[in-house]
């Protein structure tokens, strides 16, 4: 069985998830090569990771065409943990099936068949990535003729009708759950004065009706006043409006657990090995690792059926067995 050895993240085997490749898929690296002694990719080639003898790079591929490579950093585990950086969807709210929804319903608009159903095999594509990324895969499969511009206009009307819905107290609030166990969580986190941190590679307009519904079953009051950071993809740009970056730099590019963590909660990356991060899906994993955080993988997600897990220091299967986790 091949071996995959990458230095800061560890040794592994196919039998962990990662895919090994003998040439990275922009063509630039080649394993035996100029230094590159493995290179693989997660099972969902979404990331691919290149270990040369004292270092990774990883290389995050975008639909879009706007790749780019980061350094894999050392991360080992430290206690008293700091800081807990927590996912929206999957993770804290269950809101995916509303969202795989929306993005239904915007195919099903853009064909013209309000009968059209997403396939089983469509569920790892349209969920934990952007956007754009779920429309560009959506689009190529079945409707290639139409545009991301279109689909987007289509998808942000859907979704605000919706959304608007469900902030005036009605709408699908049915599908937009706290997680089991998330209130007491979040309640010992507080008790401990472990800071804490929402984040999420869903637009401003998305994210906050989702854990505000979820915060009004709970009890918690405004779940601004709860976190010491809530960090989102920011506000969609639409024609004759201003919008903010996050289309381009989504999990599992690093750029948003970096924000909520150096600027958002004021910790130094000098202590990273005491932040941890929790994500549900192989791109949170992914960009908890990229951006050097102790990485928490929930169950529930894509993360193994992505194969994904290889990045991970712990997996867990619910709340409790994260408060373990941090406990040590």
């Amino acid at each position: 069985m091949t071996t995959i050895v990458l230095p800061h993240l560890g040794t592994f085997s196919a039998a962990d998830g990662l895919m090994p490749l003998t040439v990275s898929s922009d063509g630039v690296h080649r394993a035996g090569s100029d230094g590159v002694i493995s290179i693989a990719a997660t099972g969902d080639g979404k990331v691919e990771f290149i270990g040369f003898r004292q270092h990774t790079l990883a290389y995050v591929k975008s639909s879009l065409g706007y790749s780019a490579y980061y350094p894999v950093h050392a991360v080992t585990p430290e206690r008293p943990v700091q800081a807990v950086l927590m996912d929206l969807d999957g993770t804290s709210v269950h809101s995916e099936g509303f969202w795989v929804w929306i993005i239904q319903l915007t195919i099903a608009s853009l064909l013209g068949n309000p009968r059209f159903e997403l396939e089983e095999a469509d569920l790892p594509h349209v969920m934990g990535h952007s956007v754009s990324e779920h429309l560009s895969y959506c689009l190529a499969k079945y409707c290639p003729d139409r545009t991301l511009e279109e689909a987007r206009a289509c998808y942000f009307e859907h979704a605000h009708r919706e959304l608007q819905a469900i902030l005036s107290g009605g709408g699908r609030k049915d599908m937009m759950e706290p997680a089991p166990g998330l209130k007491d969580f979040l309640l010992w986190l507080k008790a401990r004065r472990i800071k804490m941190a929402l984040v999420t590679s869903g637009l401003y307009e998305k994210a906050y009706p989702e854990i505000k519904a979820a915060f009004d079953q709970m009890g918690l009051g405004a779940p601004e006043a709860f976190y010491d950071a809530i960090i989102t993809a920011g506000y969609p740009l639409r024609p004759g409006e201003i919008g903010t970056l996050g289309e381009l730099t989504p999990k599992p590019h690093p750029w948003l657990y970096a924000e909520a963590c150096r600027i958002g909660l004021g910790i130094p990356f000098g202590q990273r090995q005491r932040v941890f991060g929790l994500d549900d899906s192989s791109a949170g994993v992914c960009a908890i690792r990229l951006a050097g955080f102790v990485t928490v993988g929930m169950a529930g997600g894509n993360i193994r059926t992505a194969g994904a897990q290889a990045l991970c220091h712990y997996f867990c299967h619910d709340f409790g067995e994260v408060m373990r986790v941090i406990d040590g």
